[in-house]
């Protein structure tokens, strides 16, 4: 299955204005977030837990941002 992620985008372009920069502050490289916003990749809870902090993402709207099913165009 392949989630969703342009809120996450959003919220990394809200607050750090590239994906680079946010993740330093993950301290991951470009590419593995790349990655896990383009589904090539998963996020692990700690990862999760990690970016709503830096992102300021409300525990209750994790699913939101984070499971959200991609819906693929036919």
């Amino acid at each position: 299955m392949e989630f969703e992620y342009a809120k996450v985008k959003g919220k990394i372009r809200e607050k750090f204005g590239t994906q680079a920069d946010f993740a330093t502050a993950m301290g991951l490289s470009a590419t593995t977030v790349s990655d896990k916003l383009n589904n090539k990749s998963p996020w692990t809870q700690k990862e999760i837990d990690r970016a709503c902090v830096l992102l300021e993402i409300e525990p209750v709207d994790i699913p939101t941002y984070f499971f959200t099913a991609k819906v693929k165009v036919l």
